[in-house]
């Protein structure tokens, strides 16, 4: 087995062990209750609020429903059984009994719930989770300028821009973008993050004391293909997701960056910057956020200098969580509008992302004609930059894009072949800007 707490410099708490599948290093099904890393009372108030759930149940169902070996489930409700909190009702196979709660399990659980009603599987502990952040975070692939190269070739970058891009990825630092809107700030933001190929290990939930913070998120974490020929060997409270990409807009709240109690659910769900760790993080249109620029940032200092952060549980109680992934942050606005010189200092790198120029405009153009095989009349440039000039228009990097697809549309709509001409790209324009070309009189 490997033991995380050989690859943590401080080699403090309770660590998984983890076993090798396929290649991949696996975090090991635990032996008994005490290798969960869990407090045994905790474990058994779990178990019964998950037999409450049913009229009755088996040692099977409760694992799986727990994601524990079925030898830990019912040593766990062999427990229940002895307090006389659940029954033996029989017995459905090998190792596998069926079970039901008695009156004196409901007024237990009617006790208990007030203070931790989460019923689901089973969590990890606090330093079991910080362990396998910094394990990822520590094995991360090497990025070289090619690779940064091969994401953005759809962007046509200016040679020092992706220099930058390819140095805040290498290093892992953080991204400020900045510059008019339609200039590929979040397009780059999302394909720097193909760079870090590969999956990770994350935990349905988090145990803190007797409460829960929910860290696995179907809605923004993609499951990844991984099938353990001997499944009972691999610890189920884990989950093998892509490295996670999460985008917070203009909705993002300084709440959102806390923790958040759910009651009907019993447990707190994880703020963004948690689920989003091993991976990206992308602030867009920083600066139109519904608070203030000023309290996100002072939000964001600590855990940029220190690659921690601090979250505080109502009741005051204060955990230490593990801050490492690579936060990219992207405005339209001046960067003295919503920031200012500490936080500047804490961010990696800066880019401004400037408007093309005429030259990289057509290139951007050609390519995105090219890849529908439409063929550009030869003054076709020269006409449209000179009717950005009549019409005051500044270039903007989307803009070839979205024209060459409108005529596409238009094209496909008559069935005609895809190719350019002045009364089609007079509808493109048109259709897009909502101004016509003016015909001398």
């Amino acid at each position: 087995m490997i033991s995380l707490a050989k690859i943590r410099p401080d080699g403090v708490g309770v660590f998984p062990d983890m076993i090798e599948v396929q290649g991949i290093p696996t975090p090991a099904a635990p032996r008994d209750v005490e290798s969960t890393g869990l407090d045994r009372g905790f474990l058994s108030d779990l178990t019964l609020k998950t037999v409450q759930r049913v009229p009755h149940c088996t040692t099977k169902w409760t694992a799986e429903q727990m994601r524990l070996p079925i030898p830990v489930a019912e040593d766990l409700l062999q427990q229940l059984k002895e307090e006389k909190l659940v029954e033996m009702l029989g017995l459905e196979g090998p190792f596998n009994h069926r079970y039901a709660i008695t009156n004196r399990g409901h007024e237990r659980v009617l006790r208990i719930q007030p203070m931790s009603g989460y019923a689901g599987p089973a969590p990890v502990s606090l330093e079991a989770y910080g362990a396998m952040t910094h394990f990822h975070h520590s094995h991360l692939p090497e990025v070289t300028l090619e690779q940064v190269k091969t994401v953005l070739a759809d962007l046509v970058l200016p040679p020092d821009d992706l220099l930058t891009a390819a140095l805040a990825v290498m290093s892992h630092r953080s991204l400020f973008l900045f510059g008019p809107s339609g200039n590929g700030k979040t397009s780059m933001a999302c394909l720097l993050h193909d760079v870090f190929q590969g999956d990770i290990w994350v935990p349905h939930a988090i145990a803190v004391g007797s409460q829960v913070i929910r860290l696995f998120d179907p809605q923004m974490h993609q499951e990844a293909a991984f099938t353990a020929p001997q499944a009972w060997k691999v610890d189920q409270r884990w989950v093998r997701i892509r490295r996670p990409l999460i985008i917070a807009g203009g909705e993002m709240t300084i709440e959102s960056l806390e923790l958040c109690y759910s009651p009907a659910q019993g447990l707190y769900e994880a703020p963004l910057h948690l689920k989003s760790n091993c991976g990206t993080f992308v602030i867009d249109d920083f600066g139109r956020q519904r608070v203030d620029p000023t309290a996100l940032l002072n939000r964001w200092i600590i855990p940029l200098e220190h690659g921690y952060d601090y979250l505080v549980f109502p009741t005051g109680v204060k955990i230490k969580v593990p801050f490492q992934q690579m936060l990219v942050v992207s405005t339209n606005l001046e960067p003295k509008q919503v920031t200012d010189p500490a936080f500047l200092r804490r961010m990696g790198y800066r880019l401004h992302m400037a408007p093309p120029t005429p030259e990289r405009y057509q290139d951007i153009f050609r390519k995105h004609a090219s890849r529908w095989g439409m063929e550009l009349p030869p003054d076709l440039m020269g006409r449209l930059l000179e009717r950005y000039r009549l019409e005051g228009r500044e270039l903007r990097g989307c803009e070839p894009r979205d024209l060459v697809g409108r005529v596409r549309d238009i094209c496909q709509l008559r069935r005609r072949p895809m190719e350019f001409n002045d009364e089609v790209f007079d509808v493109a324009w048109t259709s897009y800007f909502g101004t016509k070309r003016q015909h001398p009189s």
